[in-house]
């Protein structure tokens, strides 16, 4: 958590000066969000090509495992099957994050690449639908001028790919959203408070709702003002069927 916490705040220095919160929160959670997506994606590939996790320990060996099988035409089709079988999407290997990131610091990387990687995702699978439409890469806040957007956007994805995502305990999107809004809620300003739940009331509202309901097989809970998520999925926490819990919100 520290350590998601400690590279937001750098990748933010990026654009702080150039626009507030509830705009740069939301090139920082689209950006996280599309390298979960992409390091998800080769962790699978690993699996479905039943190769071991310790050989395979770096996005740069998977990637080159995942060109491999492409490559291969009797699996190329399956594979392609199996992964939207079992995540709901794949990613051509040009568009994965971590190729991007290699991109940007070689200085090579091109901003349309990213905006195609976004487009390509969106328009192939309806679940990721306008998902980034809140990511405009064109925006003259990012810079006066294509070469200086590019330039930012270089930075921040370099600042956010250390970032292990996978390996993060919990709700990695609702915990960076939940960073983003406490720490910088005071920059739009705003306060915190009038839109913000912190975890810690949170995770206590969690508590009192599952209180006495630990063993229900059926278990709903309802939140009327839901923002990233968070105070529902804390269900999950305390009770002893959390993979039978239905969410509902407005």
């Amino acid at each position: 958590m520290a350590e998601l916490n400690s590279i937001l705040f750098s990748a933010a220095d990026n654009l702080r000066s150039k626009m507030d919160v509830s705009e740069y929160k939301n090139y920082l959670l689209g950006l996280i969000f599309y390298k979960y997506l992409s390091d998800r994606l080769l962790e699978k590939v690993v699996g479905i090509a039943d190769e071991s996790p310790e050989e395979y320990d770096t996005t740069e060996k998977q990637t080159q495992l995942y060109v491999d099988l492409l490559a291969d035409a009797e699996v190329n089709n399956d594979l392609i099957e199996t992964l939207v079988d079992t995540l709901g999407y794949d990613i051509e290997p040009s568009y994965l994050f971590n190729v991007l990131t290699d991109q940007a610091q070689q200085n090579t990387f091109q901003l349309n690449d990213l905006n195609k990687a976004f487009i390509d995702l969106s328009t192939k699978y309806d679940q990721f639908n306008g998902l980034f439409d809140d990511v405009d890469l064109t925006s003259n806040k990012l810079g006066s001028d294509a070469q200086q957007r590019n330039i930012t956007i270089t930075e921040v994805i370099k600042k956010l790919n250390p970032i292990n995502l996978l390996g993060h305990g919990g709700d990695v999107i609702g915990d960076a959203y939940e960073f983003l809004i406490s720490q910088f809620a005071s920059e739009a300003g705003k306060k915190a408070g009038e839109f913000y739940t912190p975890h810690e009331v949170s995770d206590m509202m969690a508590r009192i709702a599952a209180l006495g309901q630990e063993d229900k097989k059926l278990f709903s809970v309802y939140d009327p003002t839901m923002g990233s998520g968070s105070l529902m999925l804390n269900i999950r926490n305390y009770i002893n069927h959390p993979e039978s819990v239905k969410y509902h919100d407005l």
